[in-house]
């Protein structure tokens, strides 16, 4: 891959970040507030040319629902400036309070992607979902990891009686469909936790079923690496195990481990996604791409209310981009090692 290829993944994977760090200050609106006055709301046009035909300063019109409660329209009696880094007042709880924005046109919303059937906004429910579905994923991938070179380590470098162990272990795990078995899981756990809770107990799932195939990888490298001169030098200086391995023999297996995380974060993404999806995920009102999707299964859903389906293109743009880093740090491993 070539320099300008590298640097445009790495930057994807940049912003990436950033945006879902930033997701309270990018979103244009609270992802709980519910904007009674439009349900199901198509995404907002902004306009150029106001009614007399006479080209203005983008800025949008009021939304407000249609007689009879069947959708929401456009009145554009009442419009407002698009407007960069604003302020306005939004609920919480029994009170207000007043947050920054990106963008905005206050006193009016701005609905990116439409709303759903609560009238809240999609596009900062996205956004906000992305940030809990990415915490999550790289806490397990943590997890895992941390298990695995453990785990690895001690398989690979003592061998005998522990690695049969542990490699038993690791061929059971890997031998069962990990997310049936984490849906059967987690549905066999108490389904109505706070959403603290449920995030602690899918991390810890996803973590305990996803350290085998890294852990293996781990075991295989410090395996090939424990007969190397240095290391029995340092084993004939009367070097203890742990110093060993911190310092000879786990700096080896740091790419492995780096394109491991890769691969876990967009899988263990996929995998809340689609316990959210079934509703074993973390419960309202926390968003989530998975029961965003779950509200999206409804008649017409492609025709009518398209811009529910806005987590499909997130997840589709979340594993290219960790795929495409996975493709650009392999190279890197294959060379190290050579």
């Amino acid at each position: 891959m070539s320099g300008t290829g590298r640097t445009a993944i790495l930057a994807a994977i940049v912003l990436l970040h950033v945006v879902v760090l930033a997701a309270p200050w990018v979103a244009p609106s609270d992802p709980a507030v519910q904007h009674r006055a439009a349900p199901l709301a198509p995404p907002t046009r902004v306009h150029v040319v106001d009614g007399d035909g006479r080209w203005r300063a983008p800025f949008v019109c009021a939304i407000v629902q249609v007689p009879g409660g069947n959708g929401s329209a456009e009145d554009c009696t009442a419009t407002a400036p698009v407007r960069l880094f604003v302020l306005r007042s939004e609920p919480s709880g029994f009170t207000t309070r007043t947050a920054r924005h990106l963008f905005g046109a206050p006193p009016l919303d701005i609905f990116v992607l439409g709303t759903d059937e609560f009238g809240r906004d999609v596009f900062s429910r996205l956004l906000a979902g992305a940030r809990v579905s990415l915490t999550m994923a790289i806490a397990a991938a943590g997890l895992a990891l941390l298990i695995a070179v453990v785990t690895g380590a001690i398989a690979g470098y003592a061998g005998g009686a522990a690695d049969l162990l542990i490699s038993a272990v690791s061929e059971l795990v890997l031998g069962l469909p990990w997310l049936y078995l984490l849906v059967a899981v987690r549905a066999a756990l108490p389904l109505s936790l706070p959403p603290p809770q449920a995030m602690a107990v899918i991390v810890v799932l996803l973590g305990a079923l996803g350290w085998a195939r890294p852990g293996r990888l781990v075991s295989a490298t410090v395996a090939g690496v424990r007969d190397r001169d240095y290391v029995a030098a340092a084993r004939s200086a009367g070097a203890s195990m742990p110093r060993i391995l911190a310092r000879h023999i786990l700096p080896e297996v740091a790419g492995v481990v780096a394109v491991a995380s890769v691969v876990l974060v967009r899988q263990f993404v996929v995998a809340e996604t689609t316990l959210s999806l079934f509703g074993l995920g973390v419960p309202e009102p926390v968003p989530s791409w998975g029961s965003m999707l779950a509200a999206a299964q409804r008649p017409g859903a492609l025709t009518q209310t398209w811009w529910l389906l806005a987590p499909v293109a997130g997840l589709i743009g979340v594993c290219v981009v960790y795929y495409a880093l996975a493709r650009v740090l392999r190279p890197d491993l294959l060379h190290q090692r050579t």
